[in-house]
């Protein structure tokens, strides 16, 4: 095999498939990436879970294959002037890279024994904008489960029905819903995609309208992004009823400045020590909604004019839970529906139902 490519765009690819590499593994080869030549460069990443291919634009001047320790690669790479890069394949396995005044000699594994990404039939396929799916992911991602003994609730329900293609996180606490109206209405389908997966798609994919196609097919989905595809494996297993669980009746709705009540609340979360979690109260009265907390430090008040509707409430919630709900919603205004002082409450927008955060709240000491 030999190559050459601009350092920056070989950069890029291992950039991104890095993110499908075992850092530890028993089995050395899963600690490299893939590198073919055969018409295309195109890189591999596979730790077995998820699998990342990139291709990258070169020369092709041999055809061949070898795997590269993915780690080594990426610093010997990184540390490159900014000018073409040869990568050569000799006997052995000795791998000869060299850019400039630089040559590296290194030795690599054999291509045969590297797991092949699994290859998935585009028979389901749904195709949607970049900028769309990483907004949906960045807006319900956060709400994922880190707890191992609900396996099914650390990924993120996928669906697609009746033209709509919803994004669904729950970790016991709290739940992030994020609706898009598809043009796609004859397409169905329901998956638990690993939050794994998602943060590494996230981090792949770009702010642009250009077209992500998704297929799934068994236990395996793809994003595919054209010079790049990630294939995962899906979670098995019944999804909680999230329609069932988000109230759909209330005892107050407030009409509130999204930002002035995320900077409320995180002024409020200021004199909270680290090691105790403690809670914000949060009071509905007279049109005014009053944030308070009181700690072994301390204690804050912030005052927001609202529109309010219903019954004056005290309630106690998880700072950090509205925080990341509130960080996540682009609205300028929304809309907050309390069912009691033990009950959760719900962020919504103030037209059409595009997301929901429902919150869980928390027992709070009389004053």
């Amino acid at each position: 095999m030999r190559v050459i490519c601009s350092k920056e765009n070989l950069m890029e690819g291992i950039n991104i498939v890095q993110k499908a590499v075992s850092s530890k593994s028993a089995l050395p080869i899963l600690e490299g990436i893939l590198i073919e030549a055969d018409g295309e460069l195109k890189l591999t990443g596979n730790d077995l879970e998820i699998g990342i291919e990139c291709f990258v634009e070169a020369d092709i001047k041999e055809t061949g294959s070898i795997v590269i320790n993915s780690k080594m690669f990426g610093d010997i790479v990184r540390r490159l002037p900014e000018a073409e890069v040869l990568i050569e394949v000799k006997d052995n396995h000795v791998v000869v890279i060299e850019c400039e005044n630089s040559h590296f000699e290194i030795k690599g594994l054999s291509s045969e024994g590297y797991p092949e990404v699994p290859s998935i039939a585009k028979e389901n396929t749904f195709s949607i904008s970049q900028r769309i799916v990483r907004d949906m992911i960045r807006q319900t991602l956060f709400a994922v489960s880190i707890d191992e003994n609900r396996p099914i609730l650390t990924g993120s329900l996928v669906e697609c029905r009746e033209g709509k293609l919803t994004f669904v996180s729950i970790d016991g606490f709290r739940l992030a819903l994020r609706q898009y109206e598809t043009e796609s209405k004859d397409i169905e389908f329901s998956v638990v995609i690993p939050g794994k997966t998602l943060n590494e798609v996230l981090k792949i994919l770009q702010p642009l309208d250009t077209s992500l196609s998704i297929y799934s097919s068994n236990n395996q989905i793809m994003f595919d992004m054209g010079r790049c595809r990630v294939v995962s494996r899906l979670l098995e297993g019944e999804y909680l009823n999230y329609r069932s669980i988000i109230p759909k009746e209330y005892e107050t709705k407030v009409r509130v400045n999204t930002r002035e009540m995320l900077s409320s609340i995180e002024r409020a979360s200021l004199i909270t020590v680290e090691e105790k979690k403690y809670p914000i109260k949060i009071s509905i009265s007279d049109d005014k909604l009053v944030v308070t907390s009181n700690t072994d430090i301390g204690n804050v008040r912030e005052e927001l004019r609202i529109e309010m509707d219903g019954k004056k409430m005290d309630i106690g919630f998880n700072p950090r839970y509205f925080i990341e709900a509130l960080r996540v919603i682009e609205d300028e205004t929304i809309e907050i529906f309390f069912t009691s002082s033990i009950g959760p409450c719900t962020l919504r927008p103030v037209e059409k139902d595009a997301f929901a955060y429902m919150i869980l709240p928390v027992r709070i000491k009389n004053d």
